[in-house]
Formats: structure tokens, C-alpha cells, sequence
């Protein structure tokens, strides 16, 4: 099998914006999906900060868009997920399941996975009251009482954050003591709307049949004592964790597992770029990725410009 201008990890917004760009730019790019194609936005319901989209649109319909987009330009795209990627000879090796594929540049797009805490109904509902996204889906919450679960910088920032849209924001963190930097700690804490449940765990999102939260159980953790408390939406801010498992080693990751670009998409591998979530700890949004997804493909187009011609073959 010949050898690909470019191959393409993922099929969030970054993922499928690069294949759109490599693609418009006659590069013949190759995409493989992954196991979760289509990325987070799979499991969101209504996009309303989606540039262009003054009535919003649905995460899926979104991502069937621009899937459909990348094709209409000539991109492959191919159902499958990566088992292993080895970047340390040219060209690189990328292998399926069942399939061995080399290439001249590598864009790495394999995002970032939420933390869950593990609850059924967090699944069932996701997209229906239970978010991962405050600056996604806050606005939904206008007037509404909702709870946000976790200890860290990022759930004290998110709680903040939707104090601007609901009624009430409790917290609920399992622990007496918080993770977050004390200087977060009190600026939340001087927030009136936030009520805080420490020594608290939350242990079942309930729906009553309507298909979206309506309430939330709660147990102490030192009495044991259950309570059912109304709230409308349930915010799970314990972090996220990059997809990054097949680069270790081989790229340069930062504390947190992100793989770390400069000027741009570029790794320390020359021809590999990472683009969206998977480089991509503080913004996290679509849009942002899609920008990223461009940039990895600008990159990835001037570096094989770059290569001698009796390399090219």
C-alpha cells in the first residue's frame, strides 16, 4: 500500500476540519475515526455558539455536516480506531485492527474524554440535564436550580460560571476539604448563589420519567442519610482526561498527559501536529478545535511542501 500525504487520528471538529482542509488542498487525507466517532459533540443535544447557526444545531447533526463536508472534498474516512502508532521512523506507521497504513505527516485529533463519576444515569442523560460543559450548556439553565459535582480549580470555576444563568448552584464534593487553590475556593465561597455540600456524595441522577433530571440523591458521607433534592441540571466538573495512551513515549506530554505543540500544531516530532482537546486543556470548546483542526492542516500542507522531491515519492 502506497504511502498517504497525511493521516488523520480522530473525528471530533479538529479531526474532521483538518480532513477538510488536507483534502480542499488535494492531499488526499485519511481519517480514521476512532471508537468514538465524532467526538463529544456525539454527546451533546442543542449547539447554540456555533458560528453561523443563529437557531443552534444538534451535536450529531453537526458532526454528520462535516463529516459529510470532508468527504464531498475527497477525504477517506475510515470506520476503525488506531491500536498502535510508531513515530519514531519515517514514514510513520499507524495500525488498525486490521489494517497497517504509513504516512509522510500524522495529525493527532483523538480529543479528550470527560470524567464521569460512573452513575447509569449519567449516560442516560447526558444531554438532557447532565452536562460536562458549563460555557456549553449554562444557558440553558437560566432561573433554574442546578448542582455542580466536584473539588477541583475547574469545578469552582464552572460553578461561578453558571451562578450568571441559574437560581441556586450546589455544590456537592465527597470530601471535607477541597483541591482547589484557595484563591478559587474564595472566590466561590463569596458567592451567595453557591451552596456547598461537602462530605456529600452523589449517588443517582433520577429523571422521574421525564426523560431529563429532575433531582438529584444525595448521601452524607458521615451519617449515611439519603436525600432527594430538585434541581434541573447536574454538572460533572471532575476533570478530563487526554487520549493520549498511544503517544507515550514517543511524543513530549505534559503533567496531565496533553501533548504539547509549539509554533502552532507542531510536536517535537517533525510531521506530526496535535490539534483540539488532545493539546487542549483550557479552552475545550468546538469552535476552538475546529480553528486548531485548521492550523494542524496548514501546518501539515507547508511541511510537505518542505520535503525534497526524491523524499516524496
Amino acid at each position: 500500500m502506497s504511502t498517504r500525504n497525511v493521516i488523520i487520528i480522530g473525528s471530533g471538529p479538529a479531526g474532521l476540519t483538518a480532513a477538510l482542509y488536507t483534502a480542499r488542498a488535494n492531499l488526499q487525507p485519511l481519517l480514521i475515526e476512532g471508537l468514538e466517532a465524532g467526538g463529544q459533540l456525539m454527546m451533546t443535544t442543542l449547539v447554540e455558539n456555533w458560528p453561523g447557526r443563529k437557531d443552534g444545531v444538534m451535536g450529531p447533526d453537526l458532526m454528520m455536516e462535516m463529516r459529510e463536508q470532508a468527504l464531498k472534498f475527497g477525504a477517506e474516512i475510515v470506520q476503525n480506531y488506531v491500536t498502535s502508532v510508531d513515530l519514531c521512523t519515517t514514514p510513520f506507521v499507524v495500525k488498525t485492527a486490521d489494517h497497517e497504513y504509513t504516512a509522510k505527516t500524522v495529525i493527532i485529533a483523538t480529543g479528550a474524554s470527560a470524567r464521569l463519576l460512573g452513575l447509569p444515569s449519567e449516560r442516560t442523560l447526558m444531554g438532557h440535564g447532565v452536562s460536562t460543559c458549563a460555557t456549553c450548556d449554562g444557558f440553558f439553565f437560566r432561573g433554574h436550580e442546578i448542582a455542580v459535582v466536584g473539588g477541583g480549580d475547574s469545578a469552582m470555576e464552572e460553578a461561578m460560571y453558571l451562578t450568571r444563568f441559574a437560581s441556586k448552584v450546589t455544590l456537592v464534593h465527597r470530601r471535607e476539604t477541597l483541591r482547589a487553590s484557595k484563591i478559587m475556593q474564595d472566590k466561590a465561597r463569596a458567592n451567595p448563589k453557591i451552596v456547598w455540600r461537602l462530605n456529600t456524595e452523589l449517588d443517582e441522577i433520577i429523571d422521574h420519567g421525564k426523560g431529563e433530571v429532575t433531582a438529584m440523591k444525595l448521601r452524607d458521607a458521615k451519617t449515611g442519610v439519603v436525600e432527594e433534592v430538585p434541581v434541573s441540571g447536574v454538572f460533572v466538573a471532575i476533570g478530563h482526561t487526554p487520549n493520549t495512551s498511544l503517544f507515550k513515549g514517543q511524543l513530549e506530554l505534559d503533567a496531565n498527559g496533553y501533548i504539547i505543540t509549539h509554533d502552532g500544531s507542531k510536536t517535537r516530532v517533525p510531521g506530526v501536529f496535535a490539534c483540539g482537546d488532545v493539546q487542549d486543556h483550557i479552552y475545550r470548546q468546538a469552535i476552538t478545535a475546529a480553528g486548531s483542526g485548521c492550523m494542524a492542516a496548514l501546518d501539515a500542507e507547508h511541511y510537505l511542501d518542505g520535503i525534497p522531491e526524491h523524499l516524496q515519492s
